[in-house]
């Protein structure tokens, strides 16, 4: 536990309240399954861009990279590079044709119902399968976020860990459960700004009580000079191209990630994305230099004195501001958490609502059942993340990495290619998604030699080169699917 005071509580309350009543205003124009799941298509490029970028980035940002650095130097900055370069191309292949596709497709609201109407498949098995490795996945994925609020928690109030979790999973179902996607969507805004603000004063201010940044960098040298280098680690010894490539390949798993696809489909118009794009990875580059700095400049501002590294952005809050400061930029880490595991929660309530249940059980259910239903999935969903967070073992970094390979592999390659090849198919597509999750899943309870490689890169190779061999052998689509794919390419084109 870190020094609190009264003040720093205050400030947290006032926060969450601020949210709760962005949610409850979402909640008012929140009319039907659409505007739940993706707010009526109505995103501005500002909140598309820091949703996305918000959402994304997550409680990792001020804790798992933060940590990473403080622990191994600017060697973690390879992690960094890959997601920074990972944006940019998302944001230029999938952006554009996403958001006109899935319109086209029949108005698709999930990544799901979208795979099945762009290849027309009627065995609703695409859809179903797709829907069960988000679930999979997006459990390890809240979870990663809901560990984080819980050492947050713990470590700036002292509340034990469990109940630290509890009260982290009870702020984000509320306003997620009430206002979907706008509640999501609007303090995702908030939140992204609050994440970029703290992150830049932090370094900034710790590097004018150490003299500046010549004298900080300087001490960091005479501490340990291989912190400083990106090809060796803190001991000096040199980083082997699995290491390398495993960090750089964490830009991969931006094309399948389905809480970042989604902003994509709910912006306005597609001829707003280029303005989005450059907000989105200007505020990704700026998040990402600042929290390898922060874990950089930990290392000579507290010493050898933090147990766990992943608290180094807490701890120095803590040092450097008055409670009341120190409470507004902790709560940043709140909005990291919430940000993120608010729109993993109605994603996975998208997928259990519109995917399986209207899919299968409920073909005629009307608007009202659908967005309660997808409130109460939103609770199941939250209830069994939480039970996965309530092991105090758990670091963010590893959960986040598990979940991102996991969503990497297992859409990035099928929907690059369902967007830009013409002959890819139905039967293609099941094959990428299954290959490149059971990769995902089987590579990481692997270990030595080669099975060290991150495993998305090799679920993410599999999945693309079983879906081109399948598509391949497979009868080509029929011709109202090939006039939709070259009407949509028209349409990215003209801009």
């Amino acid at each position: 536990m870190i020094e609190t005071s009264t003040a720093v509580g205050w400030t947290f309350v006032v926060y969450l309240t601020v949210i709760m009543g962005i949610g409850w205003v979402a909640y008012q124009r929140t009319q039907n399954l659409s505007d739940y799941i993706l707010g009526g298509r109505r995103l501005g490029p500002w909140s598309s861009a820091l949703s996305a970028g918000a959402s994304d980035m997550s409680g990792w940002l001020l804790l798992g990279l933060p940590g990473a650095a403080f622990a191994v130097g600017l060697s973690a900055g390879w992690i960094a590079l890959g997601l920074l370069v990972g944006t940019w191309l998302n944001w230029l292949l999938m952006a554009p044709r996403l958001r006109v596709y899935t319109f086209k497709a029949n108005d698709s609201l999930t990544l799901p119902e979208f795979l099945e109407q762009r290849f027309r498949d009627k065995t609703n098995m695409l859809r179903v399968v797709s829907a069960l490795f988000i679930l999979l996945f997006f459990l390890f994925y809240t979870s990663s976020g809901l560990v984080a609020g819980g050492k947050l928690f713990e470590t700036v109030f002292g509340v034990d860990y469990q109940y630290a979790v509890i009260l982290g999973t009870l702020a984000v179902v509320s306003y997620t459960m009430f206002g979907g996607f706008l509640a999501v969507s609007w303090t995702d805004l908030l939140q992204g700004l609050m994440m970029a603000a703290a992150l830049a004063l932090v370094p900034l201010w710790a590097m004018g009580e150490l003299g500046g940044i010549n004298a900080t960098f300087t001490s960091l040298e005479e501490l340990n000079p291989h912190l400083l280098t990106w090809f060796s680690d803190n001991t000096g010894a040199s980083l082997t191209i699995i290491g390398i490539l495993s960090s750089v390949a964490w830009g991969l798993g931006y094309f399948g990630q389905p809480h970042i696809l989604a902003r994509f489909a709910a912006i306005n118009s597609a001829k707003q994305i280029p303005a989005a794009r450059r907000i989105a990875v200007s505020w990704t580059a700026l998040t990402l230099f600042c929290a390898m700095l922060i874990g950089l400049v930990g290392i000579v501002y507290l010493g050898d004195d933090l147990g766990d590294g992943e608290t180094v952005f807490m701890v120095m809050v803590n040092a450097l501001f008055h409670p009341v400061i120190a409470g507004i930029l902790l709560a940043a880490i709140l909005a990291a958490v919430m940000s993120t595991a608010d729109s993993q929660l109605l994603v996975s309530s998208s997928a259990l609502t519109e995917d399986f249940y209207k899919s299968i059980f409920r073909k005629d259910a009307t608007q009202e059942e659908l967005v309660r239903i997808g409130r109460i999935a939103v609770i199941l969903i939250a209830l069994a993340a939480m039970l996965l967070a309530f092991d105090e073992d758990s670091t963010v970094l590893d959960l986040v990495s598990y979940a991102w390979a996991g969503f990497g592999a297992t859409f990035g390659p099928v929907l690059l290619l369902s967007l830009f090849w013409r002959r890819s198919t139905a039967l293609g597509a099941m094959a990428g998604i299954v290959v490149g999750g059971v990769t995902v899943v089987v590579w990481a309870n692997m270990s030595g030699g080669i099975f060290e490689l991150y495993e998305i890169l090799p679920g993410f190779v599999l999945a693309g080169l079983a879906m081109i061999g399948m598509s391949l052998i497979s009868p080509e689509a029929d011709q109202e699917i090939l006039d939709e794919f070259d009407a949509v390419q028209q349409e990215v084109k003209q801009g």
